[in-house]
């Protein structure tokens, strides 16, 4: 038997709403592999820094990045802790859906086994 599902807030939601968009999942990406600017992070995309903005906004009232200052610059850092969340909301999902199966493939076998 599986473990009860653990509980979310309305985090998850958002989360899940930030990532549905393309360029936010390329910015999680790129955060993952270490801190950059609103800058650093519009160079490889065909957009405005003001609309790398936007989207880091987004990813930062859904806490999945938070920006802090250093000088002038203000480097975006992934929350990995929240991202590790949807992580596991998503395991917990597969597990689910994993027991369903196997109690599924287990009544057709024991129907078959009764024929």
């Amino acid at each position: 038997m599986s473990p009860p599902p653990v509980a979310f807030g309305p985090d998850l939601d958002s989360a899940f709403a930030a990532l549905g968009d393309p360029v936010r999942r390329a910015l999680v990406s790129r955060l993952a592999r270490g801190d950059a600017t609103v800058g650093e992070l519009a160079e490889p995309f065909d957009l405005t820094p003001q609309a790398i903005s936007h989207h880091i906004g987004v990813l930062r009232r859904c806490g999945l990045v938070e920006q802090r200052r250093e000088g002038t610059r203000r480097p975006c850092q992934l929350k990995v802790d929240q991202l590790s969340l949807l992580g596991t909301w998503i395991a917990d999902q597969r597990r689910v859906w994993a027991d369903r199966l196997d109690a599924l493939e287990q009544h057709i076998t024991d129907d078959r086994a009764v024929r």
